[in-house]
């Protein structure tokens, strides 16, 4: 694959991309798909194998998601004001009036828990429920039918809880069903005071003890736990690190190249979300000029084979995505679908423990 695309997207359909030669091999034979989110775009998009050498992908709109959450048949979503939670029926996949017999699992929303504007970012279900990083209030919350939200945790340098965004707490790392560690892009507490040093102040914070574990980080996200050990991408400087939790010292594992945001480990694989910088943002401003600016020209994902710490393919948009938040794998699934609530007919799709029915689709 040419890492070196032309930036004139003119003559391209919208969401055209590339990708190399192995990536549909590697996920035909893990039996997954990939599922990333695009706030920028406003979709969730499945990456499935159609083959060993051809991909298909699908767009859904979904308003403003960020962080994805997978959990045996569901999956949930973090939008602009709302997190949507859809459930895989297999069975209504066969039937699928307008396709029968193509999808292999199909996420049909089954429920929408309305936050407000409270800007989730990291998603994951725990032994409590649905775990979120909610950003604007610097905390982290369970999510349920009680409340907009229910505050769990909060850094111990956050006085109160006020909906500005103080310290921009974003990544959550889970253990044994319980949150663990939170990245944040400063210790900072008062509103947007993490700004100063986005490029230098990142943090990760245990979260039973409340201290700060290691510091001066370049803008920390996606901390996930694999192999008892703690990995985060460093996206200022398009990095992978495995953060040493005793004296808060990293190695880098790979320089993945570009601004790196969103994580998951599937088999013996890392697949690692890049974005391109956004150009009239402030906060990417002091990156342009530096390597990561130069690397990041488009959005995409890269597959790293950890145990050699290499990457071995990548997935590429030519347009239409420019930054990506998160990534999950739908695992057993290499043609998933998915229907969103922007229309009807996610109603017509009905669901219980022993059978499932399609109610009649209306005729044009």
């Amino acid at each position: 694959m040419n890492n070196n695309i032309n930036q004139d997207d003119s003559n391209y359909p919208p969401f055209s991309c590339t990708h190399s030669p192995n990536l549909p091999e590697i996920l035909y034979n893990l039996k997954c798909s990939i599922a990333i989110s695009t706030y920028q775009a406003g979709k969730l998009i499945f990456i499935s194998p159609l083959s060993n050498d051809k991909l298909m992908q699908l767009p859904r709109d979904f308003e403003k998601p960020m962080g994805i959450a997978v959990s045996g048949n569901k999956l949930g979503i973090a939008t602009k004001q709302e997190v949507v939670i859809l459930a895989n029926s297999p069975s209504l996949a066969k039937t699928y009036p307008p396709k029968p017999n193509t999808y292999d699992a199909f996420y049909m929303p089954r429920a929408t828990y309305y936050t407000g504007f409270v800007d989730i970012h990291d998603l994951h279900w725990g032994n409590k429920g649905l775990w979120g990083v909610n950003t604007s209030f610097s905390c982290v919350v369970l999510i349920d039918e009680n409340y907009s939200f229910t505050p769990k945790w909060k850094p111990k340098f956050i006085t109160e809880l006020e909906h500005d965004d103080y310290c921009h707490l974003n990544g959550m790392a889970m253990k044994d069903g319980e949150p663990l560690y939170v990245s944040a892009l400063g210790a900072t507490n008062s509103p947007k005071a993490w700004k100063e040093k986005i490029t230098t102040g990142g943090i990760v914070i245990d979260i039973p003890s409340n201290e700060i574990i290691s510091k001066e980080l370049a803008m920390p996200h996606s901390p996930r736990i694999y192999d008892n050990k703690l990995y985060m991408l460093l996206s200022a400087t398009g990095e992978l690190v495995c953060i040493d939790t005793n004296n808060g010292s990293y190695e880098v594992v790979l320089k993945v190249r570009g601004f790196v945001r969103g994580m998951c480990k599937y088999g013996d694989y890392l697949f690692i979300g890049k974005s391109k910088l956004r150009e009239t943002s402030t906060t990417f401003e002091k990156l342009k000029d530096t390597a990561v600016g130069r690397e990041s020209q488009n959005a995409g994902v890269s597959i790293v084979h950890l145990p050699t710490a290499k990457v071995v393919a990548e997935f590429l948009y030519l347009n239409s995505v420019e930054e990506i938040y998160d990534i999950q794998i739908i695992p057993d699934a290499i043609r998933p679908g998915i229907l969103n609530t922007k229309t009807p007919e996610h109603t017509l799709g009905l669901s219980i423990p022993e059978k499932t029915f399609w109610a009649d689709f209306p005729t044009a």
